[in-house]
């Protein structure tokens, strides 16, 4: 899946939770966390910092020995291994 699929798949399921948000709109926010080759996304601005950056249920990102390490949150690992949805 790519940054463009994401977005769609994305404004999907918010659609399907009573939302309205574009696929464009949401490239937006995308871009913001993660970032592009040009410009860092928050994400990567609070690693470089040497802060973990965590989202709840999905996982926490942080540094070892300099790379980008995601620890996956349990609600992502039992998602998974088919333990719920």
């Amino acid at each position: 899946m790519d940054r463009s699929e994401l977005a769609e798949a994305t404004a999907r399921k918010t659609a399907e939770r009573g939302g309205q948000v574009s696929a464009d709109d949401v490239e937006r926010v995308l871009e913001a966390l993660f970032g592009t080759v040009a410009d860092a996304g928050a994400l990567a601005q609070g690693l470089r910092r040497d802060r973990t950056v965590t989202l709840m249920g999905f996982g926490s990102f942080h540094l070892e020995g300099g790379t980008a390490v995601l620890r996956p949150g349990q609600a992502l690992n039992e998602y998974l291994k088919g333990e719920v949805g």
